[in-house]
């Protein structure tokens, strides 16, 4: 089950800013596009707007596919 948190659009909220504000990653604005179908999708919103921003779970592990570093 996805969680979301609520949010309100101010006048000119984009949605790269509004997934960097949740996500601290700009590049995620297409996870927030998709949890919103009924939004158009325009450069700025208007204000007023309520959006549902998935809830996304971050790891603090970096992984790599490169093999353990030996000596």
């Amino acid at each position: 089950m996805t969680e979301y948190y609520n949010y309100i659009t101010k006048d000119n909220d984009r949605w790269d800013l509004i997934s960097y504000k949740y996500y601290n990653d700009a590049t995620l604005y297409e996870t927030i596009i998709t949890a919103n179908p009924d939004v158009e999708i325009t450069p700025t919103l208007e204000a007023g707007i309520k959006l549902k921003i998935p809830v996304i779970e971050t790891s603090d592990e970096i992984t790599t596919d490169l093999p353990p570093w030996r000596e």
